[in-house]
């Protein structure tokens, strides 16, 4: 079914690939990097900021997309951030310059916020529904495996050769950006707008009106807050659990190997991710020629009750179940709701309605800190039992959400056998 893929989307999928292999290998460590030139309170400021820069621009993003063109919003974007990578490179190259370092991050911020809601415009553009499920599916791999290599990447090679994983995240934007320039296609069907049409539609009150609209749609307002809980259950792996798991897992020795509660995290981490990547298409396979609503909310319960084994439990082999069963969980409900989710955006405002999709992950992570204060006052047990009502919330509201839509633009589907 990859040879049946529009060529957008093949390069998008690579493209999403090179950078993320590369960038996996950096942008985790940044926090570290602040910390250490300009101390642990200055960093965690910083990086917030980061992440409200791209927040604003991933929804001037979505509606530049929607007015002035997907493929130019996306090339803009590519253009945007090789100078960004290539200021990031000038500035560590010979002494570390953290605020050139910042500067550059914040633009790169900035490119992603155009790049992102143009290119997942662009693929419910040309996808279909006998192979959007596919393309998600394999985009999800794809996406996986990249951050698995990155990680492996960074890990060997960020203490002692940083200048040179920057050189590579500058050569690899080079090639991403002539990919795009010369395979992707514009999407945006429609009467080409004149530069002063554009301006008029990319101004502050249009964009506001825009996501305005966006808001009060019930139904997707439903199935999107149905996503940022099950997003808030996930982010927990990067501020209760870690946590929880560094002050309470009992220090214990297996197989020779002296496990800590730091020592474990990355363990179940890595069995997440390693299953995702094995198991992406063998589970896709099962799921084939199924209902994808019954998937999508057996993927989120599973998911909860996964990650609620992590919040909860600090026995190595209850951690180890949970992470099987929310990678599971994961591999059911993402191409799902994926599908689902393309099916309820009108065509005319894809865009906008992506680019608010992908601020639940800048939500989920702000809530997913107030886990930290939290769990520290009721404990780890009733975390995971909180974990599980979430879960059950995150069904309900998404399938509400797609119940009170009208029937085409929710249509019963199934995914593809591939």
């Amino acid at each position: 079914m990859w040879r049946q893929l529009h060529p957008n989307i093949k390069v998008r999928i690579i493209n999403s690939f090179l950078t993320r292999m590369v960038g996996g290998a950096i942008f985790p460590f940044m926090a570290v990097y602040f910390a250490h030139y300009l101390g642990a309170g200055l960093a965690g400021l910083l990086l917030m900021a980061l992440v409200a820069v791209q927040f604003v621009a991933g929804l001037y993003g979505g509606g530049l997309a929607d007015a002035w063109g997907r493929r130019r919003t996306l090339l803009a974007g590519e253009v945007l951030k090789l100078l960004a990578f290539a200021a990031l490179l000038l500035g560590n190259l010979w002494t570390p310059l953290p605020w050139v370092t910042f500067a550059a991050l914040a633009v790169i911020n900035v490119a992603n916020g155009l790049i992102n809601p143009a290119a997942e415009a662009m693929l419910v553009d040309v996808s279909t529904p006998d192979t959007r499920t596919f393309m998600y599916v394999v985009n999800y791999w794809a996406v996986n495996a990249s951050l698995l290599l990155g990680t492996l990447l960074g890990g060997w090679l960020y203490q002692d050769h940083f200048a040179a994983l920057l050189a590579g995240l500058l050569g690899m934007s080079f090639v991403t950006l002539f990919l795009a320039w010369r395979f992707m296609s514009e999407t945006l069907g429609g009467l080409r707008r004149t530069a002063a049409q554009v301006r008029e539609s990319v101004g502050v009150r249009p964009l506001l009106r825009s996501y305005a609209q966006v808001m009060t749609d019930r139904p997707y307002v439903l199935f999107t807050l149905g996503f940022v809980l099950l997003m808030t259950i996930e982010f927990g792996r990067q501020n209760f659990i870690p946590v929880h798991l560094a002050q309470s897992f009992p220090a214990q020795v297996l197989w020779g190997v002296n496990l800590t509660g730091i020592k474990v995290m990355s363990l179940v981490t890595a069995i997440n991710t390693l299953l995702i990547v094995v198991l992406t298409l063998p589970v896709s396979h099962w799921v084939g020629k199924r209902e994808l609503r019954p998937v999508m909310a057996l993927g989120f319960l599973l998911f909860a009750v996964g990650f609620a084994a992590l919040y909860g439990s600090l026995n190595l082999w209850a951690l180890v179940a949970g992470s099987v069963v929310l990678s599971i969980g994961e591999l059911l409900y993402v191409p799902a709701r994926q599908t689902l989710l393309a099916d309820l955006i009108p065509e005319e405002k894809r865009g906008s309605y992506l680019a608010v999709n992908g601020q639940v992950f800048t939500l989920a992570k702000w809530l997913a800190t107030l886990g930290v204060p939290l769990g520290a006052q009721i404990g780890g047990p009733w975390m995971g039992v909180l974990i599980v009502l979430f879960g059950v919330l995150a069904v309900v509201l998404s399938l509400r959400g797609l119940r009170a839509a009208s029937p085409e633009r929710t249509p019963e589907r199934s995914a593809p056998t591939f």
